[in-house]
């Protein structure tokens, strides 16, 4: 028997980078899921390659993660389909990356905020009564940028923060529910990381610089293996954690 089968899981950003990593990783081990994001035609060659891969099911819904309407409608749709909802992964953000905190704006502040703060809240929120039955998992995505002040990073550390407090509380609040909450803080080889390499060299240097192996991690098989086991049995204690992940060098409580 795989790790998650039964398991349904949801993800934010599912179509893409970090998103589709974790949603290959969750597939791999028997998980049916639920991806979101903007864009459709992407969506639906995720959910072809994950089914024909891996033999799971895959429901792709777009939406605007700062569109509380639109949250409450993948809620909906996939306890209709699915019945139930074991995991829920908050991992898809926009933000003004590079920008720096002088040179932002309220619209790009409000950019960060509401796509990544308000999104893991109204995905929390509206996931609660079913994960408090499943006895499931909220995994949130956190960042280095907020933890550790990168450049050029203002908006988006500024609602990784914002995640990382909201878990805290949420790891307290909803732990008599038997619901695990926990952060990870990832820095994956992606399409949107080479694109800001390639915009900020200088700064795509200062970052590589500072992981201990000098590459960035893999998406599925260090970032989305690390969720996996938050979302297991095996991490039936593990709640209330932030966990960095950098660059495939391990975990760092």
């Amino acid at each position: 028997m795989k790790t998650l089968e039964r398991n349904v899981t949801i993800i934010t950003g599912g179509g893409k980078g970090i998103g589709f990593g974790l949603a290959e990783a969750f597939a791999e081990e028997g998980s049916d899921l639920v991806i979101t994001g903007r864009t459709q035609s992407r969506l639906e060659a995720a959910k072809e390659r994950l089914e024909e891969k891996y033999g799971v099911r895959v429901l792709p819904i777009v939406a605007d993660g700062a569109d509380e309407e639109a949250i409450k409608n993948v809620v909906a749709q996939t306890v209709a389909t699915f019945g139930k909802i074991t995991t829920l992964i908050n991992n898809a953000q926009v933000s003004k990356s590079g920008l720096p905190l002088v040179e932002h704006t309220k619209e790009d502040l409000d950019l960060a905020i509401h796509s990544g703060l308000y999104a893991a809240f109204f995905y929390m929120r509206e996931c609660h009564p079913y994960l408090k039955e499943s006895h499931g998992s909220v995994i949130n995505f956190a960042s280095g940028a907020g933890l550790f002040g990168k450049l050029g990073q203002s908006s988006y550390a500024a609602a990784k923060e914002g995640i990382r407090g909201l878990s805290r509380v949420a790891a307290a609040e909803w732990g008599p529910d038997g619901i695990r909450v926990n952060v990870v803080c990832p820095l994956a080889m992606t399409e949107s990381l080479q694109q800001w390499k390639e915009n900020f060299p200088d700064l795509f240097e200062k970052t590589i610089q500072g992981i201990p192996l000098g590459h960035f991690a893999d998406p599925k098989e260090d970032i989305g293996k690390v969720c996996v086991f938050l979302a297991s049995d095996a991490a039936h204690y593990v709640t209330g954690e932030t966990i960095t992940l950098q660059g495939g060098s391990g975990l760092r409580p």
